[in-house]
């Protein structure tokens, strides 16, 4: 049975869900990775309408390959409140971006995705309320009791007019991952549909992590990485 459980973090991503899928016998499980290696870039304005909301004085971004306990979500918050604090300004004064990347992309997604394709138990994420895997992104929606620094939930950053961008290639490469455990008739195509029309209000997807990490760095922020 194949094991969908996080692997070690410093073994490659698509090195790891294509060995992986050959040890086990499972050829098809490789055909997003062939997809993602096939396709062209498409012109998206939206990303770069997005890349333009970079500005300020200060800008930052933090690149989230993995969970890591949500810190590159808290530490996007960290940079605002200690750039106020230290120089009198505001959040619109500054620019904090978060790339969410790798094993990171499902803190983008809805709880309802996170309740059906039991992402909880695969990415290692205890529900404090239940201390079992989640079925909720606890790091979407953060109650108070939750947070060690208020405002560190995704929708909270957003609504403060920090970016969030999710790796439109991770979001491709896990919809085939879990299509397998689903069974049909899921694929890995209707399961990224799926994610896309259950991505948190105001992520923006990107062409992949690594091009947004390079674009952000373009645009004047410095790097940070987050774990």
């Amino acid at each position: 049975m194949l094991d969908l459980r996080l692997p070690t973090h410093r073994r490659g991503f698509l090195g790891r869900v294509a060995a992986g899928a050959a040890a086990v016998g499972l050829s098809s499980l490789v055909t997003p990775l062939g997809l993602v290696a096939e396709s062209r870039a498409v012109d998206d304005p939206s990303f770069e309408a997005w890349l333009n909301k970079i500005n300020g004085k200060h800008k930052q971004m933090y690149d989230a390959p993995e969970v890591n306990g949500g810190f590159g979500l808290v530490w996007a918050r960290v940079f605002l409140n200690s750039a106020n604090e230290t120089y009198g300004s505001t959040d619109a004064d500054n620019t904090a971006v978060v790339v969410l990347r790798h094993f990171a992309a499902p803190l983008a997604l809805s709880d309802a995705m996170w309740a059906k394709y039991k992402f909880g138990d695969m990415l290692k994420v205890t529900d404090s309320r239940t201390n079992a895997p989640a079925l909720r992104n606890t790091f979407a929606h953060q109650l108070p009791a939750e947070q060690l620094i208020p405002g560190t939930g995704v929708d909270d950053l957003l609504a403060k007019g920090v970016l969030i961008g999710v790796c439109n290639v991770a979001l491709t490469v896990i919809a085939g991952m879990v299509a397998k455990t689903a069974g049909a008739p899921a694929t890995g195509d209707s399961v990224k549909r799926e994610f896309l029309a259950n991505l948190i209000p105001g992520v923006q997807v990107v062409p992949s992590g690594v091009l947004a990490v390079n674009r952000t760095q373009e645009k004047g922020c410095t790097y940070c990485f987050a774990g």
